[in-house]
This record gives structure tokens, C-alpha cells and sequence, in this order.
């Protein structure tokens, strides 16, 4: 007869999905947690990016726990701010808050008969019989291979490290980047400044998308009806995953084909200029790079004050970017809406499993995983959003629930007694590797595009099948692909 088990859990960030995983946690009935957040403050990406004319590029209905719907969103897709406010409220709401440990990086975790050491930037925590990593992808800026960036003599600054206190007003601004944040700030800033560039590599397909606030009324439906809140959410997330993801997962060229249409209808309905409209077009399938949704940005470049800058950069000087035509442009204030790095995970944490096999020395070639949720050879240690999750234009806090529960079932077992050690077996995570890399092949973020998807070696970190396909290898662990000591 098997014996219950008293399990201590060590959560890693108190972003989405460490408050999602704190909150599960205790509706199983394990409460000895431990969370580690490396910042002052919980939220993840919505606490580190507050630049101007932030939002969300999921619908608002579609972007929220389950457990926490929101009748109150105030605009067809989110703000920042607002979902950050909704983040600290559902961490408070359900206490989680109380259980953070702020400015507490996790340095190392090491295996040690049968448990997991955890040492921060405040020193040992002591042992941990699971572990469960929620760090995210998009929190490592990415900042430019530019000679002379440190020359500036003006205010620079990646967009997730915005300097509040910097005025924009009356001021030259140049953004280096041209993804989803470099065009919304631009809209948000053009009607303030003397004069905004926009230094850019690669057009970008965009998705025209309004963004109105909904009613007062509809909001009023919302909370009185929490049926009808729900209705919207599944009607979402049918359309949107169902239809839009499949769509670039290359499962429903009919969906695709009608967004192709719709985007290259967008560029040249919106941009009358033949020469500007000419530079704004890609050469490269619809969703090989992230889709930008937006109704705002064409407008925008095409404003007086607004100047579009497709000639390389060579360097930056202190009075702003030189360009290789040997023009300079003079900036006051310099954006760096360069993104960030997706495929370092929770590194540069060492993580050393039994016989001191180290993640990085499996992860030197690509990031391996099995369903992006374990690592051969380090038994209890869990992710979400880990390699090759469904990341891009899908809601995170979707695919984190669907990873939570698939984990949970997982550490369930640990809990009952049924074993006290998981991992997933080295053939079962060679057979999905090899399956995905075989399906990721003909999937449109291997056309032929340059993205952040795919890493320094080739390997591109995503996930090709439909989100019906993820959802169903989510639903329960298949255990024969499972080492169970």
C-alpha cells in the first residue's frame, strides 16, 4: 500500500504562470510552496514592459485564467497596465502573494538524494521535492550588435527597461526595431514628438485589428451573466485557436489564405505612397515572423513627422545613427525595440541533475524537452512554456493551463505515493523530437524568414501541430513515456 506524501514545491517566477501553478497547487492540497521572483515585484512581461501604447495582441476575453474571469476588461484587446492590475488582483484575490519571495533570483539547483537544493541570490533555501519552473520566454532583452551603442549621448533604452522619467515631447526619437512593440509605440508617440525614425530590417506583415472600448453596457452583461462571459471566452477560443493557429500551423489553408488576403489587403489599402508601400512589403510568407495586429501603424508612418529608415545601420555615433549611405541621423532620445531572447529559458541558472548531468551540457546543441514539460535525467523538475511550446500570436495563459494540469496530474503521483521520481524516458523524448522537427519542417516558421523563433543553431522553438493536437497530448501524461522510480 502506497503512502501519501507530504510534498514541498519550489516555483520559479511569480509571473502568469507561477501565480496559475500556486493557486493549483493548493487546490491539491499541497501547501508548502516556495515561490522565487527575481524582480521587487510579480507580473512577469507586463511588469517589465510599460512603454508607451503597450497591448495585449490576444483578445481580452480570451487573455485570463479560468479560474478568474474578468468582466471588467476595458478595450477589445487589453492594455498593459491593465492586465498587470489584473495579475497583482488575482495574486492577492487568491494569496499568493503572500508567498512570493521578491528579489530572489534562483542562481542554482542541484539534485541531492532524491531532492532538489535551491540556492538564490539570497543565499540556500534548502531542499525541494519538485520543481516547477515558470520563468517565461520573453524576459531576456536582446540588445543590438551595433558598434558605438554605448556613444549615445542622449537617453537610450531597451523598450522593456522604458525610462519613465525621459520627456518625449518636442524631442527626435529614433526606435530601432520594427516588431509588434516598435509598432505600437510609434502610434503612441507620433503625435508628441518632433520627429520619430524608425530604423527598420525586415517589413512586417500586419493584421488590421480595431481596437474599441467595449461598452459600458456589455461589460454590465458581463458580470450579472457569468455565462454569457464564458460563452465569449469559448467563441474566442474556437475562432482564434481554432481557426487563426491552425492557420499558421499550416492545418487550415482555407483560414490562411484569408489572411493572407486580409494583410496584403491592409499594406496596400492603407499605404498610397507606392514607394513607401513597396519597403513596408515583406518577402516572406504571412506568419513566418509574428503577426502584428494593429489598425494604427500604417497611419502613423505616414505622418509628416514620422520617417521610415530602410538603409543599414553602421554605427552609432553621439549625436545618433549613422546609416551606410554615410547619413546621420540626429536623435535626442534612442528606442531599442530589439525584443528579446526566447531560448534562454531560466539561464543562466545552473541546474545540476544526478550524477552531475548539467541542463546546459544537454541543452548546448538545442533546448530539448519532452512536450517542452521534462528533461531526461532530472527527475521532478517540470516546465512551463518550455521548449517548443506554443508561443507567438497564441494566449500564454491558455497554453500555461493546459501545461499546469498535464504537470499536476504528474506531481499528483508524487503526492499518492506512486512513485517518487518522474522523468521522461530518453527514447520517448527522441521519438517527439524527432516527430516535431519532421513536422516543424514544412510549417510556415521554416520558410524562409528570420525570426525569433528559431534559435542560433537553425532549431525552431515552437510548436507545429494544430492547438486542438496540443490540447489533447496535454490532457493526461502518457506514462509509459515516463521513467517512475
Amino acid at each position: 500500500m502506497t503512502k501519501a506524501k507530504t510534498l514541498r514545491v519550489a516555483v520559479i517566477g511569480a509571473g502568469a504562470s507561477g501565480i496559475a501553478t500556486a493557486i493549483r497547487l493548493r487546490e491539491m492540497g499541497v501547501t508548502d510552496i516556495a515561490m522565487f521572483e527575481k524582480a521587487a515585484e510579480l507580473g512577469g512581461t507586463w511588469r517589465d514592459n510599460r512603454y508607451p501604447g503597450l497591448t495585449c495582441d490576444v483578445p481580452s476575453h480570451l487573455y485570463r485564467f479560468s479560474f478568474a474571469p474578468n468582466p471588467d476588461w476595458s478595450h477589445r484587446y487589453s492594455p498593459g497596465p491593465e492586465i498587470q492590475a489584473y495579475m497583482k488582483d488575482v495574486a492577492k484575490t487568491f494569496g499568493v502573494d503572500k508567498i512570493i519571495q521578491f528579489s530572489s533570483e534562483v542562481v542554482g539547483a542541484t539534485y541531492e538524494d532524491g531532492r532538489w537544493r535551491i540556492e538564490t541570490t539570497q543565499g540556500d533555501q534548502g531542499l525541494f521535492d519538485v520543481v516547477i519552473t515558470a520563468a517565461g520566454v520573453l524576459h531576456h532583452p536582446a540588445y543590438p550588435d551595433i558598434p558605438g551603442l554605448k556613444d549615445f549621448a542622449g537617453p537610450a533604452f531597451h523598450t522593456a527597461r522604458w525610462d519613465h522619467d525621459v520627456s518625449l515631447k518636442g524631442k527626435r526619437v529614433g526606435i530601432i526595431g520594427n516588431g509588434s512593440t516598435a509598432t505600437q509605440i510609434l502610434p503612441a508617440i507620433v503625435g508628441e514628438v518632433a520627429k520619430v525614425s524608425m530604423f527598420m530590417r525586415t517589413p512586417q506583415w500586419i493584421m488590421p485589428q480595431p481596437n474599441p472600448p467595449i461598452p459600458e453596457e456589455r461589460k454590465q452583461q458581463y458580470r450579472s451573466d457569468p455565462a454569457a462571459l464564458e460563452e465569449r471566452f469559448r467563441y474566442l477560443a474556437d475562432t482564434f485557436n481554432g481557426v487563426f493557429c491552425d492557420a499558421v500551423a499550416g492545418e487550415n489553408p482555407e483560414a490562411y489564405a484569408t489572411m493572407v488576403k486580409a494583410c496584403e489587403d491592409n499594406l496596400e489599402n492603407s499605404v498610397e505612397d507606392l514607394a513607401l508601400r513597396a519597403r513596408l512589403t515583406p518577402n516572406y510568407k504571412v506568419g513566418c515572423k509574428r503577426l502584428i495586429v494593429s489598425d494604427l501603424f500604417y497611419p502613423a508612418i505616414q505622418r509628416p513627422n514620422a520617417d521610415l529608415v530602410t538603409v543599414g545601420i553602421e554605427r552609432i555615433e553621439a549625436g545618433g545613427v549613422r546609416t551606410t549611405d554615410g547619413v546621420l541621423h540626429e536623435l535626442d532620445v534612442l528606442v531599442l525595440a530589439t525584443g528579446f531572447n526566447p531560448h534562454q529559458f531560466f539561464r543562466p541558472m545552473s541546474v545540476t541533475g544526478p550524477g552531475g548531468l548539467t541542463l546546459d551540457a544537454v541543452w548546448s546543441d538545442a533546448n530539448i524537452a519532452y512536450r517542452g514539460i521534462s528533461v531526461p535525467g532530472f527527475p521532478n523538475w517540470f516546465m512551463l512554456g518550455g521548449p517548443n511550446s506554443p508561443i507567438g500570436n497564441f494566449s500564454f495563459l491558455m497554453t500555461v493551463e493546459h501545461q499546469l494540469n498535464y504537470v499536476l496530474q504528474l506531481v499528483a503521483l508524487l503526492q499518492a505515493g506512486k512513485a517518487e521520481a518522474i522523468a521522461a524516458k530518453p527514447e520517448a523524448t527522441t521519438t517527439y523530437n524527432a516527430a516535431l522537427k519532421a513536422k516543424m519542417g514544412g510549417s510556415i516558421w521554416a520558410s524562409g524568414c528570420n525570426s525569433w523563433y528559431i534559435d542560433k543553431n537553425g532549431n525552431v522553438a515552437s510548436y507545429p501541430w494544430s492547438y486542438k493536437t496540443f490540447e489533447q497530448h496535454m490532457s493526461a501524461p502518457v506514462l509509459d513515456d515516463y521513467e517512475l522510480a
